[in-house]
């Protein structure tokens, strides 16, 4: 028997497709709501699952940017042969998604039994939130928000990539707001904050997914739940990109630093009370 029914594959799909690129942690949400229908959170193939369904919410990404990706993809490919074409902004800038993306693979891998296991407790979920609420909230009050997404460097990428690896080991800290806030210190306005975060997620998400994929199937999720889970994350991750997008824009990161405390410490709650187990 599945591991994840399609009715749950359904609910997480929307989780996920809702939260992944909003500041409020994907992870942390989909082990609350594992949590809440009786699903281990701890489990390789839930695990698995996570991963894999968050490939549903970078395709969205990929049709939304489809645009900017292949102008910055053919930048690249023109880069290689063309010395003149290397001087431009999204041939550097392909470079610095790829360089930015090493870190957190080789963080991924080297502390896998540690994301798998006592790092996936719900107790370390409730205080990331809360503490990634507190960083959240100083980098919008530091940040200057006078450099757009053309005005990005090396150095820039490198640090909000570098960022990824606290959402990585502490699900709940969000790797949309550790890159958000890290680009936001940095004085990249929110659009660009924002947009950089999606960017650099690509590669990221996609192989985590993909090194997932096996744990997945092959520990006790069926491919319809996958399958399903997948398509409902892309659907709904789209809609909220284009919404968080308008949002940024005209507004502050403060609902979101709200709703993350809010959310802590309901959770810390649930714990203590055995409601929920960590």
């Amino acid at each position: 028997m599945s591991a994840i029914s399609v009715g749950q594959a359904v609910v997480l799909g929307v989780v996920e497709g809702v939260t992944e690129f909003l500041p409020v942690s994907s992870t942390g949400h989909l082990k609350i709501t594992e949590g809440l229908m009786d699903i281990p959170v701890d489990d390789k193939s839930v695990v698995g699952f996570s991963a894999v369904i968050q490939v549903g919410a970078i395709a969205a990404v990929l049709v939304y940017f489809f645009k900017d990706i292949k102008r910055i993809v053919s930048a690249w490919f023109r880069g290689l042969t063309d010395r003149e074409e290397r001087y431009h902004h999204d041939y550097k800038f392909a470079w610095w998604v790829i360089y930015a993306t090493i870190p957190i693979v080789l963080v991924g891998l080297a502390a896998k039994p540690l994301i798998d296991g006592p790092l996936a407790s719900l107790w370390v979920v409730a205080a990331s939130l809360i503490v990634g609420s507190a960083v959240m909230w100083c980098a919008d009050q530091m940040g200057r928000h006078k450099r757009g997404e053309d005005d990005t460097s090396f150095k820039d990428a490198m640090l909000v990539g570098c960022s990824q690896i606290l959402a990585l080991l502490f699900p709940g800290f969000s790797r949309s707001g550790a890159t958000m806030s890290t680009a936001l210190v940095l004085d990249l306005d929110r659009v660009a904050a924002t947009r950089l975060s999606f960017f650099l997620g690509i590669p990221a998400l996609t192989g985590a997914g993909i090194y997932e994929l096996k744990d997945a199937l092959g520990a006790g999720v069926g491919a319809a739940p996958l399958a399903v889970g997948t398509l409902v994350s892309f659907v709904v991750a789209y809609a909220s990109i284009a919404w968080l997008l308008k949002f940024v824009a005209k507004h502050s990161f403060n609902a979101f630093v709200l709703y993350r405390i809010v959310i802590g410490v309901v959770l810390m709650g649930l714990l203590a009370t055995g409601t929920l187990d960590s």
